[in-house]
């Protein structure tokens, strides 16, 4: 298969729908093998068939990223299929809950950090050891938000995951920046998926960014062109453009 990312491997979590699986078949049709995970099994198998129809390696499992194990298993299910990953996209998150923080339930908070946070961490920490670290070169991009910038009312436990996410990929950029490997957070900004029906329930789709449109952003971090430094905070314009 041709395109400008052959012969790289690209995991993708929460590549069953919306952001993740378009990035999936954008990766896909630029020639990379695609590894994805999630935990709805029919949407995965679903994505997994599209991905299989352009013709390249494609490893699909269902994974729980807040479980160290399962994270850990998938990874090494990936290197034993594809080989070392070179392109890591943390895209599997939580809405959580809506409303006060006075009135937000502490199971709710820690399983929506666990989604947003913690999933990240450990996807990104497995990636590292066993693949970028050892070639001291590599890609990871972690799907973050305007939240994560400027928190607003009835937005507290998502918010404050997206901040740590961002602050996270800033320390992994400063241990590595020794090496070729680059970190990225990516703020889509409103873009036509389920979560954002969920949080947007009154919001025409069709007037927001669609999220084939959004996968572009994701090659052009990927590729080695990419002007960007490590450890840059990044959001995407209306039009899909990449600024600062």
């Amino acid at each position: 298969m041709n395109g400008r990312l052959r012969e790289k491997t690209v995991l993708i979590t929460g590549g069953g729908q919306g952001i993740g699986k378009a990035a999936a078949l954008a990766f896909a049709k630029e020639g990379a093998s695609v590894a994805i995970c999630g935990r709805n099994a029919a949407t995965l198998e679903a994505a997994a068939k599209e991905l299989r129809a352009l013709g390249g390696k494609v490893a699909a499992e269902n994974c729980d990223v807040t479980d160290e194990g399962q994270v850990a298993d998938f990874i090494a299910a990936v290197l034993k299929q594809l080989g070392p990953i070179d392109v890591l996209v943390n895209n599997a998150g939580v809405l959580g809950p809506k409303g006060p923080l006075v009135k937000a339930p502490a199971a709710d908070w820690r399983a929506t950090l666990e989604a947003n946070l913690t999933g990240p961490f450990l996807a990104t920490r497995e990636v590292l050891r066993s693949s970028m670290l050892k070639r001291e070169r590599g890609v990871v991009i972690n799907v973050s938000s305007g939240q994560g910038r400027r928190g607003t009312a009835g937005w507290g436990p998502y918010a404050a995951s997206k901040f740590g996410l961002e602050g996270m990929t800033q320390v992994w950029a400063d241990e590595t920046r020794e090496t070729k490997i680059r970190f990225y957070t990516l703020s889509p900004g409103p873009t036509a998926t389920a979560m954002r029906a969920a949080a947007a329930p009154d919001e025409d789709p069709t007037t927001i960014k669609s999220p084939a449109l959004v996968a572009g952003s994701f090659v052009a971090l990927a590729l080695d062109e990419c002007a960007f430094p490590s450890g840059a905070i990044l959001r995407l314009d209306p039009a899909g453009k990449i600024h600062c």
